[in-house]
């Protein structure tokens, strides 16, 4: 029998699936972080060797860069969910658009924030307007624009298509900041930031941040799908599925 997903683009029938898988991510992402903060920290090298030689405080990097690639990462999805509402017309891509963005933000931030600890002993200095801090921050602008404007429209089906077109224009920073930190020819593009090149990292080093990465991917997804679960719930507040939950108290 062919199955019909079609069904899953209704919020009444995402909603308690979203429920029963909220739980297991958040226990994948325990599991996962765990494992990589104790790799991290107690798995690997006291110095970082090499041309840019550092101590204790290069560790740093199994938050700042899985933050730095999930920042862009959940970009990309918000704005694909976004564009998939604008041409299907889908009341829940729009709500996954919204539901993404708070957490595409924490994770900018957070990389932003590593960053600048990072920087101080390696560097010399918290912040620099290096192209590729800055395509960093004009990132995090971007999701805060996202969810402002979002808020300040009251109409939520004209703030849902703002939104969206406010998002699709600012994807242009993805490419920017990715070519800006792998740039095809260093020497024409110095900066601060080094280069992205995972074929030469050491083994414990990769492993840590890879089970990282995975854990802020997991912890996306349980995050943002219990906040689409509140939004849900918020928009859908006058129709009868709604009211039936919360009056039977099952929130499941």
């Amino acid at each position: 029998m062919a199955l019909n997903w079609f069904k899953f683009a209704s919020p009444a029938s995402f909603y308690p699936i979203a429920g029963r898988l909220v739980p297991a991510f958040w226990i994948i992402t325990l599991v996962l972080l765990g494992l990589g903060l104790y790799w991290g920290f107690f798995e690997t090298a006291d110095r970082l060797g090499g041309s840019n030689a550092q101590k204790e405080y290069y560790r740093i990097i199994f938050i700042h860069v899985p933050a730095a690639w999930m920042s862009m990462w959940l970009y990309v999805v918000m704005v694909g969910w976004a564009a998939i509402g604008l041409v299907f017309n889908t009341r829940l891509s729009f709500m996954m658009a919204n539901a993404v963005a708070p957490t595409g933000a924490i994770f900018t931030f957070l990389a932003l924030w590593t960053g600048a600890f990072w920087g101080r002993p390696s560097w010399g200095t918290y912040w620099d307007w290096d192209p590729r801090l800055t395509s960093e921050l004009v990132l995090f602008f971007l999701y805060i624009g996202y969810i402002a404007l979002h808020s300040a429209i009251d109409d939520v089906r004209r703030a849902d298509r703002a939104a969206a077109l406010l998002a699709i224009v600012g994807l242009i920073m993805v490419p920017v900041i990715f070519w800006s930190i792998n740039c095809p020819d260093p020497n024409q593009c110095a900066a601060l930031h080094q280069r992205s090149d995972l074929t030469q990292i050491d083994g414990n080093i990769l492993f840590a941040m890879l089970a990282m990465t995975f854990g802020f991917w997991t912890y996306s997804f349980a995050t943002s799908f219990m906040r689409l679960r509140g939004i849900i719930l918020q928009r859908e507040s006058e129709n009868a599925w709604v009211r039936d939950l919360l009056d039977t108290g099952d929130k499941a």
